[in-house]
């Protein structure tokens, strides 16, 4: 379903609400438990943004967070080698010396707050890992982690769940660093119709309910292609956070199993550029010219086609906000356009 939310450090991919609650799970999960494809269409109320992250914020707290002891030089050193940056191209990036980073990394120069902020945004830090940085420097952390459901975050939380449901009858939902659903729409619960129960408890993970053999995997047709699209999105997002959460997770869904070559699931057949079955299930063998990647999903006997498309904020403020991520999936074709358009008419 996902291809996960990544970027910079305004993106989206840490654990900023890393907990669906209680209620939006089971809005989900009753919609995608009900009889037939518009059922559950019509049956799930639009989820709202996840309301009870206070106990994320626990497990979020170790996202990406370094030792404060361990002091901000070698803090700095891994983040510019992670990024293969010289001390001189960062050095002249920030507007400083190759000789004044060297001291900065081996400890014999504390670099002032400005500084430490001018080089981890050179660094592409993640906003969670600047306030690490800041606090090994002697300094207070510069971004708040609001809770989801923190009246601070109305408009943010109102604005998302306007923009989701907005988006119907197509599917968009919202996850965090760790791919934790906190919002979805009635185009996700569709797709969810077929999905046991215990993959909808909370927290609901779109990487599992994807990848997971139980869950989307045996429905996608391009499987193969679309789970190592995912793998490798997960990987440049650890390399760009160093979230062990997340490496955890990725080690979880890497080693499900997934069909051999040559099975329905992960067949080439009807993948990207050769046209094969489309969304309207009459096998009419048309040939559809993909600009991107789709993921081919099998629903109520037709093959619907969806483009990912990621959002995330720019320049946040907060660590909770930085670390959040709208997914949309885009029609691929004129045929599922108009079957789920037929869905929510």
């Amino acid at each position: 379903m996902t291809a996960a939310a990544s970027a910079s450090p305004s993106a989206a991919t840490s654990t900023g609400a890393s907990a669906v609650t209680s209620s939006s799970a089971s809005t989900i999960a009753s919609a995608a438990k009900s009889s037939g494809a518009s059922t559950a269409a019509s049956a799930a109320t639009s989820t709202g943004v996840s309301t009870g992250v206070s106990t994320a914020r626990s497990a979020s707290a170790a996202v990406g967070a370094s030792p404060v002891d361990q002091g901000v030089g070698p803090l700095l050193r891994g983040w510019r080698e992670q990024r293969r940056v010289s001390q001189l191209e960062l050095a002249l990036r920030a507007g400083s010396s190759a000789r004044h980073i060297s001291f900065v990394e081996t400890g014999r120069s504390r670099p002032s707050e400005e500084m430490v902020l001018r080089l981890a945004e050179h660094l592409d830090v993640p906003v969670r890992d600047r306030n690490a940085l800041l606090l090994a420097a002697g300094y207070a952390p510069r971004y708040p982690e609001t809770p989801l459901d923190d009246p601070a975050l109305d408009a943010l939380r109102e604005g998302v769940e306007r923009l989701i449901q907005g988006y119907e009858p197509y599917p968009a939902f919202v996850v965090d660093a760790t791919y934790n659903v906190v919002a979805a729409n009635r185009g996700i619960a569709m797709l969810l119709d077929t999905v046991p129960e215990h993959l909808l408890a909370p927290p609901l993970n779109a990487m599992r309910l994807t990848l997971h053999p139980e869950g989307l995997a045996p429905r996608i047709r391009n499987l193969r292609e679309w789970r190592g699209h995912l793998l490798a999105q997960m990987e440049r997002d650890i390399a760009l956070r160093r979230s062990e959460p997340l490496r955890a997770l990725y080690e979880e869904v890497a080693a499900y199993p997934y069909p051999s070559e040559g099975s329905s699931a992960g067949s080439s057949e009807g993948s990207p550029g050769s046209g094969g079955e489309n969304g309207s299930g009459e096998g009419s063998g048309e040939t559809v010219p993909y600009f991107a990647l789709p993921m081919q999903i099998e629903h109520d006997g037709r093959v619907l086609s969806f483009i990912s498309s990621i959002s995330t904020f720019n320049t946040p403020m907060d660590v909770t906000v930085a670390e959040l991520a709208i997914e949309t999936l885009l029609p691929a074709d004129p045929a599922t356009v108009k079957y789920l358009q037929s869905l929510m008419s």
